[in-house]
């Protein structure tokens, strides 16, 4: 796990590479590519602010790099080379958020088509689908993002492998799952907070706010 402190760090990192390539300088990391040289999962997303519309999203599924060289490889992809979109300009890094979401190792989940659903826990699992050469990877906020439940996330995760949404139904299709600290600007150049976090303190609100309504509701029946 990491720190709050090294989140941060990573982000500005991700911002700092491509600040960097605009700007015609040679990136300077010795101090993270020492911190971070371990091999790692990872994702850098990059999203309008304050709309959060996507704006560019790539990484590494799997932990085949250090930390500190993925983080920058996957930013400059993310802002140049991601199919979807156009390449960033330059005018954009003030209307736009850095987000690193370091990935743990994908596990294959080891159960038949019609148990795959009991496996995926919205918010905490990201998923990657393989079938016949395809292969897609969501991560876990996309569930959330959208509202998605375990059917919905992994029918959007087969569409992103360009399969049909039921792929996953078929014997041969191979389905992993994964988890991910998501570190996130709060706005351009901001503060960083880690939205994990977040999301686990939404759910631990929403526990107890649903266990006073309980309390309520049961003092309402004994009156």
């Amino acid at each position: 796990m990491l720190s709050l402190a090294q989140g941060k760090k990573l982000v500005k990192l991700a911002r700092k590479s491509i600040e960097s390539f605009f700007e015609g300088k040679k990136l300077e990391y010795e101090k993270e590519k020492k911190e971070f040289d371990k091999p790692k999962g990872v994702f850098v997303t990059i999203l309008e602010w304050p709309s959060k519309r996507l704006r560019g999203c790539i990484g590494f599924p799997k932990p085949i790099k250090p930390l500190a060289d993925a983080v920058v490889e996957a930013s400059k992809a993310a802002a140049f080379a991601d199919p979807r979109f156009i390449p960033l300009k330059k005018e954009e890094l003030s209307s736009v958020i850095f987000e690193v979401s370091v990935l743990t190792e994908p596990k294959l989940i080891e159960a038949k088509p019609q148990e795959l659903l009991k496996e995926i826990e919205i918010g905490k699992d990201g998923l990657i689908v393989e079938l016949a050469g395809f292969s897609g990877l969501l991560l876990p906020q996309v569930a959330l993002e959208y509202g998605l439940n375990s059917l919905e996330f992994l029918r959007a995760t087969c569409i992103k492998a360009g399969l049909p949404a039921e792929a996953w139904i078929n014997p041969k299709c191979k389905v992993y799952k994964f988890q991910a600290q998501v570190f996130s600007e709060t706005k351009p150049k901001g503060n960083v907070i880690e939205k994990t976090e977040a999301r686990k303190e939404r759910k631990s609100k929403g526990k107890r706010s649903e266990k006073g309504k309980g309390k309520k509701a049961r003092k309402k029946v004994k009156k």
